[in-house]
């Protein structure tokens, strides 16, 4: 390595360890590593807003995080919550059960597993808690769940990934659908074992008229997925106009449906969501100055040719880059490893013969399952705060958890067509 990188590298690993934000870290590694080699910061500022700054997909990002704010205001959490009641009532541990449905439905509007986690979480946990499940559990159902927000369409770390892997975002989306379905599956199987090793209540089934009636009253919401994925997928809109769409049709249930959200409200979620994205701007902007350094230092192509060297093949270079992500999302957030590391090795995955929508699905679903991942996984702070229980509590019960999503990243890492066929099916890829 030359000086000016292993300065840099000395530094970010310095101010990893101070716990300072990792985007005024890489902003200033890169400062220290342009100092050191001369470079001009004219050029580095050209290449910033030249690869990122004007990329229409990226666009999306903030009005998927606008709807996942609006969808969070209101009645929306709470119309979703009762849907997921009537349609799992009757099951022991049937709370549970909503808790997963309810995750899956909800993924459909907001894209992302904090949104779930903090909007219907607090809801899907005093219910339990009320019914007599156990603390530790439904915090960590109510996290595990979460994860299921980012893979099923729409998905901001998919919008994010698809940008830098120059792959169609529909494809990512539709290849999403089914790991996401199965960590649902897999979720209810641990739910039901769970409910019958602890004797968790046996909720009563829904009268069929009450049934009627929450979905009816859920299905303003339930639209919103149906209307984002068929524009997508007709070629009426792409995913960055699609994202406006959700969001102005989110606006107007809440508004004139529900009658949830005032003008006060929505002046709220605006400042809400330009905060959100300034933090993920400034995120991106800093990653981009280490992908610049990245490229001049020519690491993803020396990496590659190691790699390739090894004759570890598609399976083995997979199984590789699974542990060190899952070693990373125990200590870092999803954000740094997506930003930092997966650009490079995207590269490396492509030069292999992997196709990069399943290469982003499997990176996607891992650096999620790293969310709910002891020490530092953001859901399980999130579930714990919300719902005053000591965290001891949800990292314990969140290990059988973690195996079970593990067993479905596994899967498509091992089966790539379980995500591909669809794409496939419909000439995305």
């Amino acid at each position: 390595m030359s000086l000016a990188l292993t300065v840099a590298l000395i530094i970010f690993v310095l101010i990893f360890i101070l716990r300072m934000p990792i985007s005024i870290g890489m902003l200033v590694a890169g400062a220290f590593y342009f100092v050191i080699k001369g470079i001009s910061l004219d050029s580095v500022c050209d290449f910033v807003m030249n690869t990122y700054y004007t990329n229409y997909v990226i666009i999306a990002v903030p009005l998927f995080i606008f709807t996942a704010n609006v969808m969070n205001s209101g009645k929306v959490t709470e119309k979703v919550f009762k849907f997921a009641n009537a349609l799992s009532g009757g099951r022991r541990g049937a709370l549970g059960h909503v808790n997963v449905i309810a995750s899956l439905v909800f993924s459909g509007m907001t894209g992302s597993a904090i949104a779930d986690a903090s909007g219907l979480g607090k809801m899907e946990i005093d219910a339990m808690k009320k019914e007599g499940y156990d603390d530790g559990f439904s915090c960590a159902i109510t996290a595990a769940s979460a994860t299921i927000g980012p893979i099923f369409p729409p998905s901001i770390p998919l919008v994010m990934y698809a940008m830098f892997a120059n792959c169609s975002v529909g494809a990512l989306f539709l290849g999403g659908m089914v790991p996401a379905i199965l960590i649902a599956i897999v979720l209810m199987i641990y739910v039901s074992i769970m409910a019958h090793l602890r004797n968790y209540p046996r909720a009563g089934r829904t009268p069929w008229k009450l049934f009627l009636a929450e979905t009816l009253g859920a299905i303003p919401s339930l639209l919103t997925p149906v209307i984002l994925l068929a524009g997508i997928y007709t070629g009426v809109m792409t995913p960055t106009e699609a994202g406006a769409i959700a969001g102005l049709y989110a606006i107007i249930i809440s508004f004139f449906v529900y009658k949830a959200l005032s003008w006060e409200g929505l002046w709220k979620i605006i400042k809400e969501t330009v905060a959100s994205t300034g933090s993920v701007s400034l995120m991106i902007g800093a990653a981009s100055v280490i992908s610049y350094i990245v490229a001049r230092e020519q690491i993803a192509n020396n990496l590659g040719a190691y790699i390739i060297g090894l004759n570890l093949g598609k399976v083995g270079f997979l199984i590789i880059v699974n542990i060190i992500i899952l070693i990373l999302g125990m200590f870092m957030d999803t954000s740094t490893i997506q930003l930092v590391f997966v650009p490079i090795l995207i590269p490396v995955a492509a030069a292999l013969g992997i196709d990069l929508v399943h290469f982003g699905l499997v990176v996607t679903l891992n650096m999620m399952i790293g969310l709910s991942t002891p020490p530092f996984g953001m859901l399980l702070f999130i579930t714990a705060n919300i719902s005053d229980t000591p965290l001891s509590k949800v990292m314990k019960e969140i290990l059988i958890p973690i195996i079970f999503l593990l067993a479905v990243l596994a899967f498509i890492t091992f089966v790539p067509n379980s995500v591909l066929f669809l794409p496939k099916a419909l000439g995305m890829i």
